[in-house]
């Protein structure tokens, strides 16, 4: 079965919840442990990728250690066309259809092809596309932010990405956005679109998770959560809430996790 398949099943049944690990962010064998805990708290797939600091060799060892601990299909979330690894199981074949740059729209996608042929990883299309405040993915994309009151704009990306024949649609807050999409927005592109809407960024809390589910979501994703967090309940408690279950934050820290590492001295949710 394909990745893509994989997923749609799933999204057939009901909203999904995806991991985000940075292979730039930690040794391999910790990002495999990562997984392997998000595995446990229910994610179904995990997505590799960073705006920054991405090679083939910290892809290649973070890609191998999350198979070997949760066993999970590897989805490559790339930055750019400069890191490849056989790896991976998949490729968002993506285009960062609000970039002010041609490369990121579909130069590097050209560069990439051949190579992505030759070694045979499946690429799923997507259309991506920057929400407000976009973080690091914004200004690395040179993205021309759409407003977080601008719903018609957001729409209007969904239609072309489905109308260019596009497998996904992806709503992007940035990593570490401290507003994630609105629902509003993701509810009027999920009304507009029939291709799987994903949504990621800033999305630290099972509130948040739900109500991205609640408004429309295929697809929740989390990232720098998994940075964060030691806090498995809580990690828990937001894959429940992406997905429609009944979750629970009451055995966490006084009901709110403690931080890891980043950034020192927050909580989590």
């Amino acid at each position: 079965m394909t990745v893509k398949q994989y997923l749609l099943d799933r999204i057939a049944k009901g909203t999904i919840h995806m991991a985000l690990i940075d292979p730039d962010r930690q040794p391999a064998e910790e990002a495999g442990k990562i997984a392997k805990r998000m595995k446990d708290a229910g994610t179904d797939a995990v997505m590799i990728g960073g705006s920054t600091g991405v090679t083939s060799e910290n892809l290649t060892d973070t890609a191998k250690a999350i198979k070997k601990y949760s066993g999970l299909p590897v989805i490559y979330f790339p930055g750019g066309p400069e890191a490849m690894s056989t790896e991976v199981d998949c490729i968002l074949y993506m285009c960062m259809m609000n970039s002010t740059e041609l490369r990121n729209v579909i130069g590097a996608q050209v560069y990439a092809a051949p190579y992505i042929k030759k070694l045979g990883i499946e690429p799923i299309s997507m259309g991506y596309v920057i929400v407000e405040p976009g973080m690091k993915v914004g200004e690395v994309g040179k993205a021309k932010l759409v407003k977080r009151d601008d719903v018609k704009g957001a729409v209007a990306y969904g239609l072309a990405a489905e109308m260019y024949g596009m497998s996904l649609f992806y709503l992007e807050a940035g990593s570490g956005a401290d507003k994630p999409v609105p629902p509003e927005m993701i509810s009027a592109v999920k009304a507009a679109i029939s291709i799987p809407l994903i949504v990621g960024g800033g999305i630290r809390t099972p509130e948040a998770a739900e109500a991205a589910r609640k408004a429309g979501a295929d697809a929740v994703v989390t990232g720098t959560l998994l940075e964060q967090c030691d806090d498995d309940e809580w990690l828990k408690a937001v894959v429940k809430a992406a997905k429609g279950l009944r979750w629970d934050t009451a055995t966490t820290t006084r009901g709110r996790p403690t931080t890891r590492r980043y950034p020192p001295g927050r909580r989590c949710g």
